[in-house]
């Protein structure tokens, strides 16, 4: 379920898909989740495919989201080894043709280390990649979906610039969450979205608007964990496209407005065996009544798996928190906590939208589609890395048999809060930068130093960024009463 439709699997099917075209389009992603890539000749496109693959700056791992380098260089691009290049290979399964640029043609490229040709481990797919791969040697495959929250302007490039980012105009006026009228208003827009993602070979499940001023919601459809990070850079990029065309700003920023809810980009994930069966489904004995010995009642209808599964994701939470909230805003949709049903805490429950980890299982869904729903991460996160945290965290639980130690939220007041017998997760970029690269960290465990450190050090440059930088804020606030 990894390659697209029309996927060639050989050079010479590569040849004849291309037989009619001028140029390809390559791109790889950074660690922001940004889309990096360029325009290549059919001619030179074929001899790279034909080989390891092409060179390509790593600059692209040396500095921000706006180009600014980092603060202090990392270990894979800096100026002691003269921003050399990586290999970048072409991932023939990614193949797609873009709808709306002439059905140019469309691949990804994974990032290789240029000396040992082995996936560059801070490369969202190459971590993706690896994750899958551990996951397989164990006889599991790991399966996703991801949800998009996403607000939407009136807006172009131009004018946010000329605006500098201020008194911004929503694309549809007041709160209409699941609304069949609004999307009479911009209707060609909201059609495009669903339509071109066909068309661009990123099935959409569900597509409907949710509450907030010009605020709508995608599901995109389940399937293997490095297609569904594929798909959820790709319908990122599809959205910011069609935008462009229709006048349209679409901003997955987690919280673009302070009083109101901000952008979830929920994960579900669950892992099959080699059958195809869900390694999160009870048996058929036990659907009845569930499972005798399960830690609480919550996961009864969960396989064991399952729960030491949801037991690694809840254990390593706190310490991978970057991997799913990776930027300065996406902390203040945390802020608001459960006031906008955003979860902030190490909380887990069945079919609960206040938890952190939602259990979906029977006697809501079939067996077959029992899952978690990772409702932390914001719709700024980055999918290669939010999936593998989740994936190395359940991964970790079931190699430990870890047991849940930690009641459902169910059980919880909100008192339990503010005397510490919730867990809280860390609720700053810092914060939780600094306890991911603590040593003995979970998140060195199963990322590895290199991740750590190389990913750690990108938001340091953020943190440091926002120290550094004076908000209109605290202009309006001391500027002339301190």
């Amino acid at each position: 379920m990894t390659a697209t439709t029309d996927a060639p699997k050989t050079l010479n099917e590569l040849k004849a898909l291309l037989q009619f075209d001028l140029k390809v389009k390559v791109a790889g992603i950074d660690v922001d989740g940004v889309l990096r890539g360029k325009f290549m000749s059919k001619e030179k496109f074929l001899s790279a495919a034909s080989s390891d693959g092409f060179g390509f700056c790593s600059v692209v791992f040396g500095w921000d989201i706006t180009d600014l380098p980092y603060t202090r260089e990392l270990l894979i691009s800096n100026k002691a080894n003269g921003y050399r290049d990586l290999i970048a290979a072409i991932d023939l399964s990614t193949y797609r043709r873009i709808p709306w640029e002439n059905n140019c043609p469309f691949f990804l490229v994974s990032f290789l280390d240029p000396d040992t040709k082995e996936p560059l481990v801070v490369d969202p797919r190459g971590i993706m990649a690896i994750t899958t791969q551990r996951a397989a040697t164990t006889g599991r495959h790991c399966f996703a979906g991801i949800e998009y929250e996403y607000f939407n302007f009136q807006e172009t490039p131009q004018s946010l610039a000329d605006k500098k980012f201020t008194n911004l105009q929503p694309l549809t006026p007041g709160m209409h969450g699941y609304s069949l009228l609004r999307t009479q208003l911009n209707n060609e827009y909201f059609h495009d979205l669903f339509d071109e993602s066909a068309k661009f070979d990123v099935p959409v499940e569900g597509h409907h608007t949710e509450t907030g001023p010009g605020v709508l919601e995608t599901a995109l459809a389940y399937t293997s964990a490095l297609r569904m990070a594929d798909n959820g850079i790709l319908f990122k990029y599809l959205a910011k496209s069609i935008g462009m065309k229709r006048g349209v700003t679409p901003s997955f920023m987690a919280k673009p407005w302070g009083n109101l809810p901000g952008c979830s980009g929920h994960i579900h994930v669950s892992l099959r065996d080699d059958s195809g069966r869900n390694v999160f489904a009870v048996s058929d004995s036990e659907l009845s009544s569930g499972r005798a010995d399960a830690a609480y009642g919550d996961t009864k209808f969960m396989s064991i798996e399952g729960e030491h599964f949801l037991a690694g994701v809840l254990e390593g939470l706190p310490d991978i928190m970057p991997m799913l909230v990776p930027t300065i805003n996406g902390y203040k949709r945390l802020a608001g906590g459960e006031a906008f049903w955003a979860p902030n805490a190490v909380t887990y429950g069945y079919d609960s939208r206040g938890a952190s980890v939602r259990i979906i299982s029977p006697p809501s869904v079939p067996p077959s589609a029992t899952r978690l729903e990772i409702r932390v991460p914001g719709a700024d996160m980055n999918p290669y890395f939010a999936l593998s945290a989740a994936f190395l965290l359940g991964l970790r639980g079931i190699e430990k048999k870890l047991k849940l130690d930690t009641p459902p939220i169910s059980h919880f007041s909100p008192e339990d809060r503010a005397t510490g017998k919730v867990k809280m997760l860390p609720l700053s970029l810092e914060a939780a930068t600094a306890r991911m690269m603590q040593p003995g960290s979970v998140a060195r465990e199963v990322f590895g130093d290199l991740f750590v450190d190389h990913f750690g050090g990108t938001r340091e440059h953020e943190v440091r960024l926002w120290n550094e930088a004076v908000t209109n804020w605290e202009l309006e606030r001391y500027l002339e009463l301190a």
